[in-house]
């Protein structure tokens, strides 16, 4: 298990240096930012001062390992527009977006295994084919389509809740949350529901089909001939093998779900990392950009890698494979 661990990491590291060059080298060709730090009047010889001093004019791959050395010290450098350090304003940023997803998350899977299961059960009932129906619309609307919908709904006509912010906060030490305020959980339903809907729908079809592919297996008729009780039978038996592939599907939807909540933050002005990521872009704040996808790559490096463990939990037989390549 140490070697196939060792082996993750490795690949991981591998990964992440290919993302970071990738999207530093990108960045490159989305505009000059020393035009974002001053005046369209500015000298010339002032902004090649400038360009020199942010170390601008050296070639790519010198910027880039400068950068990942400081990477590895959790330093990503001053940002063009705030002035600040990258590493501190993605700490401010980070806990709205965490939060946002740790919601959207929970809705996801508990609705989507939910609805999964009762429409694989009742596959021919009314409640069922609603459900599906419910699952395409899910899939089709665009996300930000759907958040527009639910603020003329829940907060332009019925008033119920807030259409944008995150609500009051209590702070514990550096982290910010909204959960131990009636407003931050008022205000995190919308834009979970926005971000966890096509994840649940996506979830819910996965489950369905897992599930009737499991009730026809063999050893299920042998489970119902040795007289065990149907809710044994679907929740001990079937429920449990058909969550093996949930598992990844839900992994890496939660890597998604943070890599993509740029749209639902923009959409309900959620003060998270997305909506500091579409500020960067729109001033070409190279810093900012370029860490952000870092840090949503090591979010996908490290979800993968728990996947991974947790299938040989799940799956015996994926533990004996390890044990034999070990």
């Amino acid at each position: 298990m140490l070697a196939f661990i060792l082996r993750r990491l490795l690949q991981s590291v591998g990964v992440l240096l290919a993302v970071g060059l990738i999207a530093f080298a990108m960045f490159r060709f989305a505009g000059d930012p020393v035009n974002q730090l001053v005046a369209p009047d500015t000298p010339y010889a002032e902004r090649l001062q400038i360009r020199q001093s942010l170390g601008l004019d050296d070639p790519v791959l010198v910027q880039f390992a400068r950068y990942a050395g400081n990477a590895v010290r959790g330093q990503f450098g001053n940002s063009y527009q705030f002035r600040q350090p990258v590493s501190t304003l993605l700490a401010e940023r980070m806990p709205a977006t965490l939060e946002l997803a740790l919601c959207a998350t929970l809705f996801a899977l508990t609705a989507g295994i939910l609805m999964g299961v009762y429409s694989a059960l009742h596959r021919d009932s009314v409640g069922a084919k609603l459900l599906q129906a419910i699952s395409l619309i899910g899939v089709s609307l665009p996300t930000f389509l759907i958040g527009i919908l639910l603020i003329f709904l829940f907060s332009v006509t019925l008033g119920w809740l807030p259409s944008y912010g995150r609500g009051d906060t209590v702070r514990i030490g550096w982290w910010t949350t909204g959960f131990l305020t009636a407003s931050g959980l008022r205000a995190l339903i919308l834009p979970s529901i926005t971000l966890g809907l096509f994840q649940m729908t996506l979830i819910m079809r996965l489950v369905r089909a897992e599930m009737l592919e499991v009730l026809r297996t063999d050893y299920i008729r042998f489970a119902r001939a040795r007289g065990l009780t149907t809710r044994s039978i679907h929740f001990g038996h079937a429920l449990k093998n058909t969550l093996v592939p949930v598992i990844t599907v839900a992994g890496l939807q939660l890597g998604s779900i943070i890599a993509f909540s740029i749209i639902t933050e923009t959409v309900f002005q959620w003060p998270g990392m997305g909506l500091l990521f579409v500020q960067a872009v729109q001033n070409v704040d190279v810093p900012i950009m370029a860490a952000y996808l870092l840090l949503v790559a090591l979010i996908f490096v490290s979800i993968n890698l728990v996947v991974d463990l947790l299938y040989t939990i799940v799956d015996p037989r994926l533990r004996l494979s390890v044990r034999r390549a070990a």
